[in-house]
């Protein structure tokens, strides 16, 4: 899901070995334009600190606004408030092995990671499951990265759904029955 669903789908594009890739909600976008150089003179001053033996600076990835220094997961908007209360919670639950922080680096790599430039080389058949009202990441921007597929591919669009209710309540149980349907096909080589 997410993050973990793109870095699935990249790791596809160089190994040959998945049969299949299932990508829901998808991110593909990590910084927003009019926040770059700001966050990236934070994170050049962070990397000299670091060079001087200091430890790594780590903050929060999303402030109680939604927002953060890239512009990630929807920051700044209904998403980024989401995802806020939704990390809140988990640490406020004391999920042992949650933490709800970021160095400044993991924003760099952010930065740097390209993985719609990977969609056109994943082989493995793909099934994409869209949440309609997604406002962490961009329905277009999802529907672009599986239009750069060139192999078999399937869209899901999970009507009434947002990034991070995708998983749970109506429409669930079809989203899981569509899922293992596309697997199986895959497995079976069934595929239409």
């Amino acid at each position: 899901m997410s993050f973990g669903g793109t870095v699935s789908a990249c790791s596809a594009a160089v190994d040959r070995r998945p049969k299949a890739v299932v990508m829901v909600c998808p991110l593909f976008s990590y910084v927003q334009p009019h926040k770059a150089d700001k966050a990236y003179a934070l994170l050049i001053k962070d990397r000299v600190s670091q060079l001087r033996k200091n430890e790594p600076l780590s903050i929060a990835p999303f402030t109680p606004k939604g927002d953060n220094p890239i512009g990630m997961g929807g920051a700044g908007g209904p998403g980024g408030i989401e995802a806020y209360n939704l990390m809140k919670a988990a640490s406020e639950l004391g999920h042992t092995d949650y933490r709800d922080r970021l160095t400044l680096q993991t924003y760099q790599k952010l930065a740097m990671f390209r993985p719609m430039e990977y969609m056109n080389m994943v082989k493995a058949p793909v099934m994409m499951i869209i949440p309609e009202l997604d406002d962490i990441s961009p329905v277009s921007e999802q529907r672009e990265a599986l239009s750069r597929v060139k192999g078999f591919k399937r869209e899901y669009l999970a009507k009434g759904k947002g990034h991070l209710n995708i998983a749970t309540g109506d429409g669930s149980a079809e989203m899981v029955a569509a899922t293992v349907d596309f697997l199986e096909a895959t497995l079976e080589g069934t595929l239409e």
